[in-house]
C-alpha cells in the first residue's frame, strides 16, 4: 500500500499552500495522478475529521494504487480556493460549496452518499429547538423573535437550507444583512453542525439550523442527550457529492465513481454514514443552485 499524508489546514491560506505544488501530470493506467489530493469540508471539527476520514485515505490508495493526501480545511471556502488554485484533484464538499467552487473552477460531481435515514440520494436539513423550549414550529420561532444559530456560512444543511426554511416561514434573509435575518433578534454562525447543536443545548441562541443526520450521530455518541433538541421542521437536501477536477479527464471519473460504488465494507460505511454511494449529476443540484442564486450566493444571483 502506498503512503498516506494527512495535512491539517490551519486557513484559507493555507488551503492554497499546504497541500503541494502543482501535480506533475503522471497518472497510471487507471487514469489517476500519481498523488491524488483529496480536500473535505470540516461540517464538524477539522481536527475529528481527519481522523474519520483516515480509513477512506487508506481504502483509496489501495484500489487506486496511488499516494493519496489529504488536506481537511477549517472552513468550506478553503475547499473551494484549494480547489481554484488546482491544489486539490477531488473533494467532498456540501451541495452549496459545489455549485460556488463550479463558478471559479471546472468540477463535475461523481457520487454521493445513499442517506441512512431517507434512503436515497437526499438527506435533510433540520431546524432544531431544545425540547423544552416552548417552540412547536418555525413560525413559533419567529414570532418569539429567538435567537438563531448557523453553521458555516456556505453550509448547505446548516445555513443555505434555514434561510430557504426561514424565508418561506415569513423571516427577511438576504445576504446583504448577513448577520441579520428579521424578526429573528440576534443571528451567529457558530461553524459547524456540532456547534450548533451545543449552542441550541445550553442556551446560547434559542433554534439553529443544522443537519439532521449528524444530530442523530452527537446523540448515538452521547454528546448530545437524546430527546434534548427536536426538530421543528425540515427540508431534503440532495447529498454531498465527491467533485473532481474536469482537467484529469474521463478515464480517472469513470475509476473514481466504480471505486466508490463498489465500496462494500460495513464498518467503512457506517464510518461514512451510509449504506452506499450513487453516481450524480450536475442538473440534480440545480433546484439547489436556484435556491442560492435567490439568496444572492452565486454569482448569477447578485
Amino acid at each position: 500500500m502506498k503512503k498516506i499524508q494527512l495535512f491539517l489546514a490551519l486557513s484559507v491560506l493555507a488551503a492554497t499552500a499546504a497541500c503541494g505544488g502543482d501535480a506533475s501530470g503522471e497518472t497510471n493506467a487507471q487514469g489517476i495522478p500519481a498523488k491524488l489530493r483529496v480536500g473535505i469540508i470540516p461540517n464538524v471539527a477539522p481536527d475529528k475529521q481527519g481522523a474519520k476520514y483516515d480509513p477512506l485515505r487508506k481504502y483509496l490508495a489501495d484500489k487506486l494504487d496511488t499516494d493519496v493526501e489529504l488536506f481537511v480545511a477549517t472552513d468550506y471556502a478553503g475547499v473551494v480556493a484549494a480547489l481554484a488554485a488546482e491544489k486539490v484533484d477531488l473533494a467532498y464538499v456540501g451541495g452549496l460549496t459545489y455549485v460556488q467552487a463550479e463558478e471559479q473552477v471546472d468540477v463535475q460531481p461523481l457520487v454521493t452518499e445513499v442517506d441512512e435515514e431517507t434512503g436515497t440520494k437526499e438527506y435533510l436539513s433540520g431546524i432544531v429547538v431544545r425540547d423544552d423550549a416552548p417552540y412547536e414550529s418555525l413560525k413559533d420561532v419567529l414570532d418569539a423573535e429567538a435567537k438563531f444559530a448557523f453553521g458555516d456560512v456556505s453550509s448547505t444543511s446548516g445555513s443555505l437550507y434555514p434561510r430557504v426554511m426561514l424565508n418561506a416561514a415569513g423571516a427577511e434573509c438576504s445576504p446583504k444583512t448577513i448577520d441579520k435575518c428579521p424578526p429573528l433578534s440576534k443571528v451567529s454562525f457558530t461553524g459547524g453542525h456540532d456547534a450548533t447543536a451545543q449552542a441550541v443545548l445550553n442556551g446560547s441562541v434559542d433554534a439553529g439550523g443544522l443537519e439532521v443526520r449528524i444530530l442523530h450521530r452527537l446523540e448515538r455518541d452521547g454528546k448530545v442527550p437524546k430527546g434534548e433538541l427536536k426538530v421543528v421542521q425540515s427540508h431534503k437536501v440532495m447529498g454531498y457529492p465527491w467533485v473532481m477536477r474536469t482537467a484529469l479527464g474521463d478515464t480517472a471519473a469513470s475509476t473514481l465513481t466504480d471505486v466508490f460504488e463498489a465500496m462494500k465494507d460495513p464498518k467503512l460505511l457506517d464510518l461514512m454514514g451510509t449504506t452506499g454511494y450513487q453516481s450524480v449529476t450536475e442538473a440534480e443540484y440545480e433546484p439547489l443552485k436556484k435556491h442560492a442564486e435567490d439568496l444572492g450566493l452565486l454569482t448569477a444571483g447578485r
